[in-house]
């Protein structure tokens, strides 16, 4: 058989088999021809879910949270404004973003200018319909960012504090199950008021505003779920921390802080793996765009 005649058989053969993709090639088509009509098919991809991680300082982490994220597949990228503060991340690039805490103040500009940024690119995020969480400080980005002002709390609340869940809250798919009362860690001196639109979903005595939903997947938690031991004994011995313990020597004892752990950090475990699991599954919905309202 001449060359040409191959090709051509080639190209009729190919041309049969569009028709009839259903069948099998004809016996006696060369190899080469069936492996010319039936391509093989690069084997199907699982897409990893990128996360934005915004961070202050470098003891305040994902904690808990990070295991669980890993756990899912996520791949974390950290904007680490305390080391490179002129960061200017694409939150279109990410899937989510969760902005955690720090010992500043929002409005603490001339310091921080970076913190300009972040509330930009968290109005972003919540344009774009991206799942946001933010934690302390992060909590309070998130609500400046949605036109809450944030201010100095009447009380700083440091250690292990009841938290009640509003009845807005047993509606929340995060906060379900939350009990009537729980005791969550807390350190922090700043708070903000109820972002407009917002659900309120829980409160302590001493600072009413502790957890807010924005929309379907935006949310604020003042208090700390991700701690565990060894990251609340790393607080307590932190610079800063030891300075801010000892403005409120007398009403706040580091070393009860420290024994507490030992009564409450289970179930602190647990509603941490039953909350972030349950934002986690957040991801696995369709991004939907919540509308910003006027600042």
């Amino acid at each position: 058989m001449q060359p040409i005649d191959i090709v051509e058989r080639v190209k009729t053969t190919y041309k049969n088999h569009i028709k009839t993709a259903t069948n099998p090639p004809p016996l006696g088509t060369p190899t080469f021809a069936i492996l010319y009509m039936c391509p093989q098919r690069p084997p199907n991809r699982v897409t990893m879910r990128r996360l934005l991680v915004f961070q202050h300082v470098p003891f305040e982490i994902l904690g808990t949270l990070n295991s669980l994220l890993k756990a899912r597949g996520f791949r974390i990228r950290y904007a680490n404004f305390g080391r490179h503060p002129e960061a200017h991340p694409k939150v279109t690039h990410y899937n989510g973003l969760v902005v955690l805490g720090g010992p500043m103040n929002v409005d603490d500009l001339k310091q921080h200018p970076h913190l300009a940024v972040e509330v930009d690119l968290i109005r972003q995020a919540i344009d774009q319909g991206l799942p946001v969480l933010g934690i302390c400080l992060g909590a309070q980005l998130v609500a400046k960012a949605l036109g809450a002002p944030v201010y100095a709390d009447g009380a700083k609340e440091i250690g292990w504090y009841e938290v009640s869940p509003t009845s807005a809250a047993k509606d929340d798919p995060l906060f379900r199950d939350f009990g009537a009362v729980e005791k969550i860690f807390q350190w922090h001196g700043d708070t903000f008021e109820l972002p407009a639109g917002a659900v309120h979903l829980a409160a302590s005595r001493t600072c009413p505003r502790q957890a807010f939903r924005y929309g379907t997947n935006v949310y604020g938690f003042q208090f700390h779920l991700e701690v565990d031991e060894p990251l609340i004994e790393r607080w307590l011995r932190v610079p800063e921390h030891c300075a801010e313990l000892a403005a409120v020597r007398g009403r706040i004892d580091p070393e009860v802080i420290r024994r507490e752990p030992a009564l409450y950090i289970h179930r602190s475990r647990c509603l941490s793996e039953q909350v972030f699991g349950r934002f986690i599954d957040l991801f696995s919905l369709p991004p939907k765009r919540a509308a910003l309202r006027s600042r």
